[in-house]
């Protein structure tokens, strides 16, 4: 159900359920996702799709599902034939799946929207998230985003998900385009260990966000469940915000073969741990799934 509790307001009060790994939700019901678009292809081609996922992850005890615009671009739709405003509809159309499928959720909880804001390099398709440094300034980087995030803060997300962030820079960029939006943001780097994918250290990645009023939570996404520990206590102590960790399953990411390798190392059980650091924002990313969601649902609960 929707709630005019705020998600500000339901992070003060306690912990909050994020969702899983859509891509994985999409390719486990039997899409095919290996294309430079992603999941963002099915925007145009099978958006009940989405909705379908998302319900499965509302079903599973998420509180909060992230939209399915990571690498909805509008460069990127128009390197497939997609004009800018048919690429404006479908960024506004992953809202409202989102939307829909809360509406469709036996829940008698409240449920949000995350309009998620992938990096610059989730548009390349070339890995360079998991890198950062493209050779693009702060102010081409805001530029390239504040397009997007402005039409994803029309549709009425509940708040928008900077993510997988690799970059100190990008955040700053980031940080500038959200301004005057009028919707609250998290902001999520993707790293390794204690610094950034680009190489900063998180101490000073995390205190860009310290002052910016817009947003509402700091942490990390994507990587391996291993790194959230000591990114929440840095996240904390820094900006003492509310800390957002989604980990992927601990698996890697091999970009040229476009495949996971490794074992998973997500365990729900840990979240216990996340919560007692600081953390309030809680799921998984990659390779994460319902299964795994319903498990940190029960442990943050139960």
């Amino acid at each position: 159900m929707t709630s005019d509790t705020t998600l500000t307001q339901a992070l003060a009060a306690g912990p909050v359920v994020l969702d899983g790994g859509m891509s994985n939700q999409l390719e486990s019901a039997g899409n095919d996702l290996s294309d430079e678009l992603w999941s963002a292809r099915l925007l145009a081609e099978r958006p009940e799709a989405i909705t379908e996922a998302h319900l499965a992850y509302f079903e599973a005890g998420a509180d909060v599902a992230i939209t399915s615009s990571y690498q909805a671009t509008f460069e990127g739709f128009a390197g497939r034939g997609i004009g800018r405003e048919r690429a404006a509809e479908l960024l506004a159309l992953s809202v409202e799946l989102a939307r829909e499928a809360a509406r469709r959720a036996k829940a008698e909880r409240p449920l949000w929207v995350a309009a998620s804001v992938g990096p610059y390099g989730a548009m390349l398709a070339d890995g360079s998230e998991y890198r950062g440094r493209y050779g693009r300034s702060v102010d081409e980087l805001e530029r390239f985003h504040r397009p997007r995030l402005e039409v994803l803060a029309s549709a009425g997300p509940d708040v928008l998900a900077l993510e997988t962030v690799p970059d100190a820079d990008e955040a700053r960029a980031l940080l500038r385009a959200v301004r005057g939006l009028g919707v609250p943001a998290w902001l999520s780097y993707s790293v390794a260990g204690d610094r950034t994918r680009a190489g900063q250290p998180l101490e000073e990645a995390f205190a860009l966000a310290a002052d910016a009023d817009e947003v509402i939570a700091v942490g990390v996404n994507c990587c391996a469940p291993e790194d959230v520990d000591a990114a929440i206590e840095t996240a904390a102590r820094v900006t003492g915000k509310p800390v957002v960790v989604y980990p992927n399953s601990g698996e890697s990411w091999d970009a040229e073969s476009r495949s996971w390798h490794g074992r998973s190392s997500f365990a729900p059980d840990r979240v216990r741990t996340w919560r007692d650091a600081g953390a309030r924002l809680i799921g998984g990313c990659c390779r994460v799934g319902p299964g795994a969601i319903s498990g940190i649902s029960e442990a943050l609960r139960g």
